[in-house]
């Protein structure tokens, strides 16, 4: 599909037109310069025109070893791969010093440019848009992306770059797209965990690329990204987080967006994967991530990074499994992965043990055997008396899976100690090897047949 990519300074209002252009607030906006700092790619639609539109991080003139040199060589990156650059400038403050001096290396290259003149919602901005003609890259086309004025013009200029797509129903070729169970469908994937954890590190080391902005600042990511990428033939949408802190720590505006998004991102996902810095894992806020996820419904899958740094590997790996299934008893046997993201080792076993718990995750038991189950597990534990009054539990099936989900008939729904709940999640858990994923358990009483209302 056609590419553009949005590029300019930093708080010219790239992130505002790509929300605008995608029809969604994907992209963070905040009036702080130097929001985004990964490329962030979308599907982009202006009226019949439809294209990948990619939001950038604003270009400044610094140091290649510097944060700021680190985020342009990822906008040149966008660039490289692009079929058109949409050059943005700020009308309102004018041609800048950046401006003529990026403009000018627009004009060697082989891409072609158009030049956007934003912020042109008032005459104040006109004066700008005029200057823009000296960039020497055409003439500008006056926009605000906020109040999505002069959108008719980009379309125009688009529009000699753009072809307009044929329809399927308009070539009589309908085609339904892939369902839930297709092995077409992509597998989503979330990265969540802490700050400075090797989230994005590790992202780069899956998808083979310095796709992501990495450095040795914690924080480097605010927006959750999606890649689009395959593993042995599978599609699978790779999200990375900005790191999750203690809600009591989170400051400013721009930090709780952020927060957002990575929460949306867990959500939208159906394996997460909970990144751990394994020189000090299992700290109060990794097992608050792991239980958020879980009661989400979410698989769950722990990789623990920096690996290579541990001095007794066996040892240290059994004291967080133990310390993981009594501090986490409902996501029980859930993957341990010890890996490397800066190096390499230990990665290839992540993906099987996503598939693995992915699969479990959808997993759905026939009803005979979970009676079966269910006749053996009281008959081992029979329910306690309440008030002298006996419980008996009739029946059980699986109503749901993603995760797997049952219902229990029985005689008094609301008097079953909670302990009794979780020794059958338990049972279930063992006797269906449902390891490493949520359940669910809804108890349903069923009314006397022998009593009438009166």
């Amino acid at each position: 599909m056609f590419k553009l990519v949005i590029i300019g300074r930093p708080n010219v209002g790239k992130s505002t037109l790509f929300n605008r252009l995608a029809g969604k607030r994907l992209a963070l906006v905040d009036d702080t310069p130097g929001v985004t700092r990964d490329r962030r790619e979308g599907q982009g639609r202006l009226a019949d025109l439809e294209f990948t539109v990619v939001d950038t991080a604003g270009l400044e003139d610094a140091p290649d070893e510097k944060l700021e040199g680190r985020m342009r060589r990822q906008t040149e990156q966008a660039m490289a791969e692009a079929d058109l650059c949409l050059f943005m400038i700020d009308a309102r403050a004018g041609v800048t010093a950046v401006d003529a001096h990026f403009a000018g290396l627009l004009r060697k290259g082989a891409i072609p440019v158009l030049v956007a003149a934003n912020k042109c919602e008032s005459n104040a901005g006109m004066v700008g848009h005029f200057e823009a003609y000296k960039l020497g890259l055409g003439d500008p086309i006056p926009i605000s992306a906020e109040h999505g004025q002069g959108l008719d013009a980009l379309y125009d200029a688009l529009r000699t770059y753009i072809a307009v797509p044929v329809r399927g129903d308009e070539a009589g070729e309908l085609e339904d797209g892939p369902d839930a169970d297709s092995p077409q469908r992509p597998l989503k994937i979330a990265i969540a965990g802490r700050p400075n954890t090797g989230k994005s590190t590790l992202v780069n080391r899956l998808v083979g690329e310095q796709r992501m902005l990495t450095g040795p600042e914690a924080g480097l990511t605010r927006d959750s990204i999606c890649i689009s990428w395959q593993w042995k033939g599978r599609p699978i949408e790779l999200f990375d987080t900005a790191g999750l802190r203690k809600q009591a720590r989170i400051t400013g505006k721009l930090e709780r967006l952020s927060t957002q998004d990575a929460k949306r991102a867990m959500d939208f996902a159906e394996v997460v994967i909970v990144t751990l810095d394994a020189t000090q894992a299992f700290e109060k806020q990794d097992l608050h991530i792991a239980d958020q996820v879980a009661r989400e419904g979410r698989a769950i899958v722990i990789a623990l990074n920096k690996w290579d740094l541990i001095e007794n590997p066996k040892e240290h790996l059994a004291t967080m499994r133990q310390k993981l299934d009594h501090s986490l008893p409902q996501i029980a046997g859930v993957p341990l992965v010890p890996l490397s993201a800066l190096s390499g080792r230990g990665v290839e076993r992540l993906l099987p043990a996503v598939e693995k718990v992915y699969a479990t995750w959808n997993r759905r038991i026939p009803t005979a055997g979970l009676n079966r189950w269910l006749a053996e597990a009281t008959l081992r534990h029979p329910p306690p008396a309440v008030q002298g009054r006996r419980i008996k539990l009739r029946y059980v099936t699986q109503v749901g899976a993603r995760p797997p989900s049952f219902a229990l008939f029985t005689t008094r729904a609301a008097a079953l100690p909670e302990s009794y709940s979780r020794y059958l999640l338990n049972g279930l858990r063992a006797a269906f090897d449902l390891q490493g994923v949520p359940l669910r358990l809804m108890l349903r009483s069923r009314p006397n047949p022998y009593v009438t209302d009166k």
